[in-house]
């Protein structure tokens, strides 16, 4: 038995023979998140703990059990259990939102959160997000909503349905939540002492709870629908327009709540049946009160996050296309110690083409190197021989066909000058 040290359970290591999965998710993102014209933004992996208790909310599962958090000289860090909160943070603090609105970006970054592992749930995930802030509009949240399924649509994901549903704006959802109270009082005995708290908290929280037994309660709660303001209410009809007219298809789902404090009005997630249970690849809605509740002024702000691990999970169970994986292009085989100096003048040359090259640095017999050089993938296989180095000219062989032509050595120009599959870009995507 091995006894190197292991990963931390919840995390996985990305090996090399699959990171050519995560290189086609992040291309499409982040081609897809410029087209709609957002730009992309970094931002730290921690921040102040308060931060995530002002924003996600201090009765909401991610802040009551689930953030890694550290004391550091006296002041509380977290990892970030999510991409929101840091984002919107560092649009305030850099002056971002004084600038001309909307202000549009992306991120693509890891998030953290102790969870339960399973099937696309870690502890260390990887999320690509967008967030809009400065537009009121129901276009903005249609607007967004398109941006998600186009990325899920140029992935090649099927059977995914679009849950549409909203919560509200404050004025509408204080009902409500005296209408939830109203529900669930007489069942409180029954609940989890966590959901027992939420009813005289945040009612509305119980909506989200994944108890069997608190699910079962709550089947037949008030619907949030039925409690929206007028305002409200029709801007969540023009949302349900916007859409129509796009021919995005969707359904009403008034069981969505989402799992944090800061959302108000639309609230939408794409859900497929290819992974089990957690089948949500992508969620999101508006925030209209977080920047303000962050010390900004009163800006409206939308946004989504989609979970890497889980997109490429939906997309191996349903046999989508990747790009290729990168490959050696061309394989330097010197057939003794006087070639392998040419071989790495070679391959220098055509590393500043752009060309992928690689060369023998094991002092392999050179049917060894074949092998290798076969293990790698590699598309072309140039001998360098003492004949090949006397006469200045090796053989070019493709590894696909067996075919061999003989090239001249005196700069790398000649090596890559008859052939033109050799791509210095893969072509996923076109």
């Amino acid at each position: 038995m091995a006894n190197y040290l292991k990963r931390p359970n919840g995390t996985e290591d990305v090996t090399p023979e699959r990171i050519h999965k995560w290189h086609t998710v992040e291309r499409v993102t982040r081609e897809v998140a410029q087209s709609f014209g957002f730009s992309e933004i970094r931002v730290p992996t921690f921040e102040s703990t308060e931060l995530f208790q002002r924003s996600v909310g201090e009765t909401t599962d991610v802040v009551q059990k689930e953030m890694y958090s550290v004391i550091a000289r006296e002041t509380q860090y977290t990892l970030r259990p999510e991409g929101t909160a840091g984002t919107i943070r560092a649009m305030l603090q850099n002056g971002m939102l004084a600038e001309a609105l909307p202000q549009k970006v992306f991120y693509q970054l890891s998030c953290f959160r102790h969870e339960r592992p399973q099937a696309g749930r870690l502890r260390e995930f990887h999320q690509f997000g967008v967030e809009m802030a400065g537009a009121a509009s129901p276009y903005a949240d249609a607007e967004v909503i398109l941006l998600g399924k186009t990325v899920l649509d140029r992935v090649g994901l099927r059977d995914v349905v679009l849950n549409l549903n909203s919560i509200g704006c404050p004025k509408c959802r204080a009902k409500y939540q005296e209408a939830l109270r109203a529900y669930f009082e007489p069942h409180k005995e029954q609940l989890c002492p966590t959901c027992q708290e939420r009813l005289v908290r945040n009612p509305m929280r119980l909506l989200d709870c994944k108890s069997p037994e608190d699910r079962e309660i709550a089947k037949d709660a008030p619907v949030i629908l039925e409690y929206l303001c007028e305002e409200c209410a029709e801007h969540f009809e023009a949302v349900k327009s916007a859409l129509t007219a796009m021919g995005v298809e969707f359904v009403i789902n008034p069981k969505i709540v989402r799992g944090l404090d800061y959302y108000t009005k639309t609230v939408f997630e794409f859900i497929t049946t290819s992974i089990g249970a957690q089948g949500t690849v992508c969620a999101g809605g508006r925030y209209d009160g977080l920047i303000e509740q962050l010390g900004g002024q009163q800006v409206p702000a939308l946004g989504f996050g989609m979970g890497l691990e889980r997109l490429i999970l939906t997309m191996e169970a349903q046999g989508c296309e990747f790009m290729e994986p990168a490959r050696c292009e061309v394989y330097l085989a010197p057939m003794e110690a006087a070639g392998t100096q040419k071989a790495m003048q070679l391959a220098a040359a055509l590393r500043d083409m752009g060309v992928r090259a690689e060369f023998d640095l094991v002092g392999r017999p050179f049917k060894s190197q074949m092998k290798y050089a076969n293990k790698l993938g590699a598309k072309y296989l140039l001998v360098l021989g003492s004949d090949e180095l006397e006469k200045g000219a090796g053989r070019l062989k493709n590894m696909d066909s067996g075919e061999q032509k003989p090239v001249r050595l005196d700069t790398a120009e000649n090596i890559t000058a008859d052939f033109t599959e050799i791509s210095l870009a893969d072509q996923f995507g076109g």
